[in-house]
């Protein structure tokens, strides 16, 4: 399975051979220099360790995750599959539930950044108020 059933807002930013991938949020957006860098929802497929020690990541595990990341260090999902087209498919999914707000994004932070959840909050509320209209 690929990434053609992307809900709007979210894009492939990089898909490798080897099955990861990497799907980012409104980077038209919210990578317009007024929110700091690290700020782009970003939802990696990865088979590479999950340890946290430096480079193990880059080791392949048999196991493919998929992590909704609201910044480096900031996970707000994490889900484990056994296979690769499980886990493309639960990345949509991951997409899917974010852009309808049945992600809860403050729940990840233990400082918060006000100035970003209202950017989501705009981009997520606004986009279902102009579908319903």
């Amino acid at each position: 399975m690929s990434f053609e059933a992307l809900p709007d807002g979210w894009r492939v930013w990089n898909e490798e051979p080897s099955g990861r991938a990497i799907l980012v949020y409104r980077p038209d957006v919210l990578d317009g220099g007024d929110l700091p860098d690290a700020c782009l929802p970003t939802i990696y497929l990865t088979n590479g360790s999950r340890k946290a020690r430096p480079g193990s990541g880059q080791y392949a595990t048999d196991e493919w995750h998929v992590v909704l990341f609201l910044e480096p260090e900031i996970e707000a999902v994490a889900e484990t599959y056994d296979e690769r087209e499980a886990g493309a498919a639960a990345a949509v999914d991951v997409a899917e539930r974010f852009v309808a707000g049945d992600v809860d994004y403050r729940a990840a932070y233990q400082v918060p950044r006000e100035e970003y959840f209202a950017r989501l909050d705009e981009l997520i509320d606004g986009g279902q108020a102009a579908e319903e209209e």
